[in-house]
């Protein structure tokens, strides 16, 4: 059974602890259980207008040391916890990376992801930094988080790596409670709502100029 409460904070300050890392003060003696998020695309995304496809590398994503793992990562106010008892089932820079291509795979626009077998086919390259991936008990460790991801996309060319464009997106997603399902249910809403945003823009502003 998922305590209502699933925090059990580590006392630091927000800048020593995002220096060097956050750690569970409980050691795991029981198995953790698992989770993931998926990121599917919002149901307004699937009527993106279809064009003349254009190839786009995608490197492996950045991410903040402190969430990259596959613990979830909280805030309140300065202090940085993990969820006892509660672990992604990969690192969530890798379900990112993973939940970004299928987003891509997904969408009918003219951006295809090229692996790097087919470099050669890529006009441009993304290059992804994701800023914040947290849990954020605003009012309360008693009280339903606010999750928030942050990316900053950078779009340049693949030959001359010459400027292409830049964006940030944000997604704010309020958990229904504060358990653990309904924690992972709003990143999956979060995350969702960052790849459309950055699926429409890509498909937007990397088209090769005729």
């Amino acid at each position: 059974m998922i305590p209502r409460n699933p925090l059990r904070l580590l006392a630091a300050t927000g800048a020593a602890a995002m220096l060097t890392g956050c750690i569970s003060v409980f050691p795991d003696a029981d198995p953790s259980q698992l989770y993931r998020f998926e990121g599917r695309l919002a149901q307004e995304s699937a009527a993106a207008p279809a064009g003349p496809t254009f190839g786009v590398f995608l490197p492996s994503s950045g991410f903040t040391e402190a969430s990259s793992g596959d613990r979830i990562l909280t805030m309140t106010n300065a202090e940085a916890a993990y969820i006892a008892g509660a672990r992604w089932v990969a690192p969530a820079e890798i379900l990112f990376q993973e939940a970004v291509e299928r987003a891509f795979d997904a969408n009918p626009g003219p951006a295809r992801l090229v692996g790097r077998g087919g470099l050669r086919q890529a006009e441009r390259t993304l290059r992804l930094d994701v800023r914040r991936f947290e849990a954020v008990y605003d009012n309360g460790q008693g009280a339903p988080p606010e999750i928030v991801v942050r990316v900053q996309a950078g779009l340049v060319t693949r030959n001359d790596r010459s400027f292409v464009g830049d964006q940030a997106f944000e997604a704010r997603v309020r958990a229904d409670d504060n358990r653990v399902s309904e924690i992972v249910e709003a990143f999956d809403e979060a995350t969702s709502q960052v790849l459309t945003q950055l699926v429409d823009w890509t498909n937007r502003t990397a088209a090769p100029v005729p």
